[in-house]
């Protein structure tokens, strides 16, 4: 709760208000160097009233200081952050607990040593709050960069080229921004979608009727519907918020997404849902919650028009909580700002009609009547959730490798649920709450075609076609035998390059379309300087949806397979994979001090200390001379070509 009322009050801020002091801290960067030994120094210069928080926070505190540098690689680190002065130690009424804090100026002093001789570019940005007694400003980030060496021959082994169009490192490829724009069109497609659902719509007069009372004053009326209508943003964009800000850790993505517990647990939740969506049984919330929103919502003005939002969101909750559940965790996979902006354009999908049927009240007589048709869009999201559903126990699964739930099977169930659903278009089924259907109309007839039509191309998946446009929502084939590209001379092969010997793990995992790899970054890493090529390394993941689209309409380009096989030792590391290691495999991570003791948690600390990301896929080419580009995710065939062909 305190860090609900810390992010709300930054959020407040930043939309309503203009601080008389924009930036109260800014930075200075210095260095010096002896040699081998730099000291990196960071000066911070604080507006009178301000404070800066810590390197140093306990845990459920506020955001810390922090230093993300662009390659960690480029040099060691010798010894702990050291500051002048040391941080003062003062108890905040926010958080309840002693947290430390710079007032007026801090000087912050990292040791490191450079691990070459030739010219170093060491570059990143500082992460950091600033607060008064009263408000925070957002989390800022400021670039630093510091050059050593300069005029020295620069070695490609430590030192990373200039970036090209196709080196991305940290930064969002343009197929990522493409996701993003998608995310956010399916975001507002189901905060619209939930309007219509018999728990929101009905809401519709009943909510409206609050904002006619006094509606002889029209700018009132118009100022308390529009400031409802923010209302409902607000709560639902805080919702994102407790996601994107870390409150419950930087990897909730990683755990939401493959452990066993949350999946199973988001499973029953969907079937809960949608057997009251087919009309087993009513989903109510606590009448003592709804009854206490309620009667603040009676108080009128401002504060009635918060608590009425209020009221709709907590009310509302029964048939809107699917929507939540399924957008905050397909955005948290890809964490970020995604869970926050979902959450914002859901939010402002489903408050754009309440909103405007508050102003213009009037128009509300124009709206259909609630009635049987309110039922079929329920009965209708109800095989939606129960097929989706499925989903998370495909996860757990692929994750542990349990070997139950495979393609055919999954794809089996999606057959009879759908098939199903064309039979409900067409009245051949019927649900206890449904009105008589006397003959099928136009709208529903062609609902049906689609659906059978859908029906069909899923059959067609158990018959061997890849099903590319649902790739990412279905299981990966268990083994893929159909390799298949053209050499430089036309020759058509069917089978992989050789590899240097047995890959470990290749009884349970697979590269996809028959390539050939590694599943250990160590074993692959050693083969490609046995054989002098490039490593193709991608982070991925059993449970990732952009992984496996990715793969199946991307790399199943002839010519990147081409690639991928005769100029590349591949090497896919699974992030979420739950396999235990032998005890000489274990490491200590150098980020949290844990013993990492599973294939995944291995490979997910590679991730982040290497490449301070954890967001998958994300694939890194290291040539012969350690020399390593990046790149993000991409569904552009071109552009991952052409990142393949640049490195070589």
């Amino acid at each position: 709760m305190k860090k609900i009322t810390f992010i709300l009050a930054f959020i407040v801020t930043a939309l309503f208000t203009q601080a008389q002091i924009v930036n109260p801290t800014t930075w200075t960067f210095d260095s010096k160097q002896n040699g081998e030994e730099v000291e990196l120094i960071f000066k911070a210069s604080i507006e009178p009233g301000w404070h800066l928080y810590d390197t140093y926070l306990p845990e459920g505190g506020p955001i810390a200081t922090a230093f993300i540098y662009e390659d960690s690689t480029l040099f060691a680190f010798a010894g702990e952050i050291q500051q002048n002065p040391k941080a003062e130690i003062h108890f905040d009424e926010t958080f309840k607990m002693d947290v430390g804090y710079f007032s007026n100026q801090a000087v912050i002093t990292q040791k490191i040593k450079l691990k070459s001789s030739g010219q170093v570019d060491i570059k990143g940005y500082v992460l950091f709050m600033s607060c008064d007694d009263e408000s925070c400003t957002p989390p800022e980030e400021v670039e630093f960069s510091f050059q050593f060496n300069e005029g020295a021959i620069v070695e490609s082994v430590v030192n990373e080229p200039a970036k090209t169009d196709s080196d991305f490192g940290s930064a969002p490829a343009s197929g990522s921004s493409q996701t993003l724009w998608l995310f956010i069109l399916i975001s507002a497609l189901a905060g619209f979608a939930a309007i219509l659902t018999p728990c929101v719509f009905p809401m519709i007069p009943m909510t409206v009727s609050f904002f006619m009372q006094g509606s002889e004053n029209r700018g009132k009326s118009i100022r308390n519907g529009i400031f409802f209508g923010f209302s409902i943003v607000l709560i639902f964009t805080l919702l994102g918020a407790l996601f994107s800000f870390g409150i419950f850790g930087p990897n909730v993505g990683s755990i939401l997404s493959t452990h066993w517990i949350p999946n199973l647990l988001f499973f029953i939740l969907f079937l809960i849902f949608a057997v009251s969506f087919f009309g087993a049984f009513e989903i109510v919330l606590p009448s003592s919650l709804v009854n206490k929103t309620d009667a603040k919502a009676d108080k009128g003005g401002l504060v009635g028009a918060f608590f009425i939002a209020l009221t709709t969101v907590i009310v509302s909750f029964s048939c809107t909580g699917p929507f939540i559940g399924a957008l905050i965790i397909e955005a948290v996979q890809d964490g970020g700002m995604r869970p926050l902006i979902g959450m914002f354009f859901f939010g402002l999908a489903f408050a754009t009609p309440f909103t405007l049927l508050a102003i213009f009240p009037s128009a509300l007589n124009k709206l259909p009547k609630s009635g049987g048709w309110l039922n079929a869009i329920k009965v209708v999201f109800a095989f939606v959730l129960l097929a989706f559903g499925l989903k998370f126990l495909s996860n757990i699964d692929q994750v542990y490798g349990l070997g139950i739930l495979g393609r055919e099977i999954y794809l089996a169930i999606w057959i009879v649920v759908f098939s199903l659903l064309g039979m409900y278009f067409l009245g051949k089924i019927k649900f206890s709450h449904d009105s008589d259907l006397p003959f099928v109309g136009i709208g529903r007839l062609f609902l049906s075609i689609a659906t059978f039509t859908f029906v069909v191309y899923l059959f067609t998946g158990l018959l061997g076609n890849p099903l590319k446009s649902i790739s990412a929502l279905i299981p990966p084939p268990s083994v893929n035998h159909t390799f298949v590209s053209a050499n430089a001379t036309g020759v058509v092969q069917d089978s992989p390059a050789e590899l240097c010997g047995p890959a470990k793990f290749a009884d349970k995992l697979h590269l996809p379309h028959g390539l050939s790899g590694y599943f250990e970054y160590e074993q692959g890493i050693s083969c490609a300087k046995d054989q002098n090529k490039p490593a193709f390394v991608v982070f991925k993941g059993h449970a990732c949806s952009n992984c496996k689209k990715m793969e199946n309409t991307v790399w199943d380009d002839p010519e990147v397979l081409r690639i991928l096989s005769e100029k590349y030792v591949v090497i896919g590391l699974y992030t979420d994979d739950r396999t235990s290691l032998s005890e000489e495999d274990w490491i200590t991570s150098e980020l949290d001090g844990k013993i990492k003791k599973t294939m995944g948690k291995k490979n997910l600390d590679l991730l982040i200390s290497k490449y301070e990301t954890n967001s998958i896929p994300f694939h890194v080419v290291i040539e012969a001379d350690g020399t390593e580009r990046k790149l993000g995710v991409t569904f552009e065939k071109d552009e991952f070509k052409s990142f393949l062909e640049k490195n070589l």
